[in-house]
């Protein structure tokens, strides 16, 4: 009986530190699995006139929002100006709160505002590039006005290619120098 107890304390004990809340590293293993290929944009975004990364260019992922992500090569798919914002919120099924999401944008919030939102405001998000996220309110963390990019890449710890990747921002994309 003893040796059930020991073994019990020992597999609950287990458990129960697997099941930490770093939303941090969560978060990037929640978004990998998650992942919407869809290459569909809001009707009102507005198509960047002169990108710095060109539709069909390559570049270096300096970003980490997803395990993989950052040193990988992406090619640019899309270029758009338009307001960032990153987000927390909790999934539409519940769950775990996500925590500074990177990004969604302006086109994305239900009947957005004509001007952007501040820090602190809350929203309704139409965004559904990432699972249970559609129809969400969120929390408004920050914004800026910048070029976001859809990009194709392959993740550096291997697997699949992601297509269609939504967003990433000018600053977390740099140049290859040949």
């Amino acid at each position: 009986m003893k040796k059930q107890l020991y073994l019990f304390i020992i597999v609950a004990a287990l458990t129960l530190s697997a099941c930490g809340n770093d939303n941090s590293y969560g978060n990037k293993i929640m978004e990998n699995s998650s992942h919407s290929s869809s290459s569909d944009i809001p009707e009102n975004l507005k198509v960047s006139e002169n990108p710095t990364f060109k539709i069909g260019s390559k570049a270096i992922l300096q970003a980490d929002h997803m395990e993989g992500m950052k040193g990988a090569t992406a090619t640019i798919v899309g270029a758009f100006d338009t307001t960032a914002y990153i987000v927390s919120y909790r999934p539409t099924t519940g769950g775990f709160p996500v925590t500074n999401h990177k990004w969604i944008i302006h086109e994305e919030i239900r009947k957005a505002a004509d001007k952007p939102y501040e820090s602190g405001s809350e929203v309704v998000m139409e965004a559904d590039h990432m699972k249970d996220m559609k129809g969400a309110t969120a929390q408004i963390n920050s914004a800026e006005h910048t070029t976001v990019y859809m990009i194709d890449y392959t993740p550096t710890t291997g697997g699949d290619k992601v297509k269609n990747h939504k967003w990433v921002t000018e600053d977390e994309l740099s140049a290859i120098n040949y």
